[in-house]
């Protein structure tokens, strides 16, 4: 059909019956009044967002999480790394029960001791004085842990991970293994430090327990033995960290792709 000019009085033909019914307008309640909210400055609230990547974090909090992650970037000696293997959480469990029935005395306490033992003394009660044996305690300080290493005192030493700096307890555990004293790594130096009434302690060592404990610290001692001091050679040559990013892993298996191998440890040194 051709079109109508613009001089020419002819009206396009109208549309068929029924094809305009489904364009009726719909029923709008008046009660429910549309108000579309402008998002601008200076107008509506804005609607309530995950603003985590975009708060201003402490120094501290930045550091230790910058830290936590180059610790992963990087490749660390296994002297250092040997500390990121530490106690299963049931037998650390264990070894802290076992180091809360022998927490050291608080001032107080000692003070009541000491008292107690010179009034005894003063009133010529001799044999009583003798008796009383200065009570069995988990010993801690780095020093006086180390002497007790040394002299092969120690039934069983507990070293944390955290320590802050790490050269503090690196030569410990080769000291314990050239000494023949088990010992264990355990996460967290403030839960050592609990134990001795401290914020945090990087060495504790159990010298002595009575006789209804024995037992279980010969379980200690055979867990230390199998997870730390049998596989210690075995930890001497594991390097740690080299762990890559999620971003470098992905265009290195582009890399590889595009390569026609597939993604190992050799071919990420190449590619």
């Amino acid at each position: 059909m051709p079109k109508a000019t613009k001089g020419s009085g002819k009206k396009p033909a109208p549309a068929p019956y029924g094809a305009n019914k489904g364009a009726a307008k719909t029923q709008k309640n008046p009660l429910f009044e549309p108000r579309p909210k402008n998002f601008g400055i200076g107008q509506d609230i804005q609607p309530k967002r995950d603003l985590t990547r975009f708060v201003k974090w402490p120094e501290y909090v930045r550091l230790q999480r910058q830290k936590v992650i180059l610790s992963q970037r990087l490749k660390v000696p296994p002297a250092i790394a040997q500390f990121s293997h530490t106690l299963d959480k049931n037998t650390a469990t264990q070894l802290f029960k076992l180091l809360n029935k022998y927490r050291p005395e608080t001032k107080q306490e000692k003070k009541a001791r000491l008292d107690a033992l010179a009034k005894a003394t003063a009133e010529e009660k001799e044999a009583q004085a003798k008796d009383s044996k200065k009570p069995l305690f988990v010993k801690y300080g780095l020093n006086h842990c180390v002497a007790l290493i040394e002299a092969k005192k120690a039934s069983l030493v507990v070293i944390a991970h955290d320590v802050d700096p790490i050269e503090l307890v690196v030569f410990l555990p080769a000291l314990c293994r050239k000494m023949g004293v088990p010992y264990v790594i355990v996460k967290g130096k403030a839960r050592l430090g609990t134990v001795v009434h401290k914020k945090t302690a990087a060495v504790l060592t159990i010298q002595d327990v009575r006789s209804e404990d024995q037992r279980e610290l010969a379980t200690l001692v055979s867990a230390a033995k199998a997870n730390f001091t049998d596989k210690y050679e075995e930890q001497r040559r594991q390097w740690g960290g080299g762990i890559r990013g999620s971003k470098s892993t992905q265009m290195l298996r582009k890399r590889a792709k595009a390569a026609g191998q597939a993604l190992t440890v050799a071919n990420a040194q190449k590619l």
